[in-house]
């Protein structure tokens, strides 16, 4: 029951923050998130790639030619977001409401998968990303980039301290231990690369 709550808690959130999290988050795109977008996505292999959380699709655009995408998210306003920038960018792609952490496609059906600032934002992360590794084939890939507690001592306790208000306004939990996350939903590690401190991380994983 707690984890149903949590669910239909933060697809609320999400269905707010659809109309205003583009002009939200603005400024950190054209800082830094799209260079760091384009470049998670030129490591994408076909010929069936998955998107979690695909929220208003800011990663459409840079998505490789050729590569049969699917983009998935569970908040049907931030979908329908990302439908009418396909649509705009006339891309192709299918575009489904679905919860990661129940995802109904069979085992092995994907050569990636790969998220961009979602696993702060799940309410089960582990789930959601054992779900990930049971549709990856068994030589694909994860690829991830994401926000985490940092390591620092003073930063890791100030990030603890600013979480519940930070989740409550953004929907995020900056304080996630998302590497220790990972290896518990069964994936291993094969590329960790800092980008912004030990904040913001380029992560591939294999089954």
């Amino acid at each position: 029951m707690a984890k149903e709550t949590n669910k239909i808690r933060t697809q609320k959130r999400y269905d707010r923050l659809a109309p205003v999290y583009d002009l939200f988050e603005a400024a950190m795109e054209s800082w830094r998130f799209a260079l760091w977008r384009a470049r998670l996505t030129e490591s994408i292999r076909g010929p069936r790639a998955l998107e979690a959380g695909v929220g208003t699709g800011k990663n459409i655009k840079f998505y490789p030619q050729g590569i049969d995408i699917t983009g998935i998210d569970f908040s049907p306003r931030m979908l329908q977001r990302a439908r009418n920038r396909a649509q705009k960018m006339g891309a192709k792609l299918d575009l489904v409401e679905m919860d990661v952490q129940q995802l109904r496609f069979p085992d092995h059906s994907f050569d990636t998968v790969f998220a961009t600032f979602v696993f702060c934002s799940v309410p089960d992360p582990v789930q959601g990303l054992a779900e990930l590794r049971r549709v990856c084939k068994p030589d694909g890939r994860l690829l991830l980039l994401e926000h985490m507690r940092p390591e620092n001592p003073f930063l890791a306790g100030l990030f603890d301290f600013l979480a519940p208000v930070v989740v409550r306004i953004t929907g995020a939990n900056i304080n996630r231990k998302t590497l220790e996350n990972i290896r518990r939903a069964g994936w291993r590690i094969e590329t960790e690369e800092h980008l912004s401190g030990d904040i913001v991380r380029r992560i591939v994983a294999r089954p």
